[in-house]
């Protein structure tokens, strides 16, 4: 299968937006998960948010009320929309996908594929 494929990072002043973008090749007509994550230099990874073929998203705390995952129609791009973006924000974001049913997704990064990351830098 194959691989998620980041794009749309960059670098920002805090307050400012940006918004993620992902290719994805999943299998017709199967349940899954699609999430995205991040980490900063000297951390874990940890989940940000994620989106249910079903429609269903899921944040971290951290980002609830200023990102928004979504998905396009074709089902073959995900998003994530970044706004008031602070420094804490920083990291490579990586977009995955993990086949299967979940009423929400999980945030946990037990997921199958993983994509190489986008760079996003957040200055104050």
């Amino acid at each position: 299968q194959v691989q998620p494929m980041e794009s749309g990072g960059g670098s920002v002043q805090a307050g400012e937006s940006l918004r993620l973008s992902c290719t994805v090749d999943l299998y017709t007509g199967s349940s899954y998960c699609l999430g995205w994550f991040r980490q900063a230099p000297g951390e874990e990874r940890e989940g940000v948010a994620s989106i249910a073929r079903h429609g269903t998203t899921n944040y971290a705390e951290s980002v609830k009320g200023r990102f928004v995952i979504s998905q396009d129609n074709t089902k073959t791009t995900l998003y994530l929309e970044m706004n008031s973006l602070k420094p804490d924000d920083a990291g490579m974001y990586y977009c995955a996908v993990r086949y299967g049913f979940w009423s929400q997704c999980p945030l946990s990064d037990d997921y199958d594929l993983w994509g190489q990351g986008t760079q996003v830098t957040v200055s104050a």
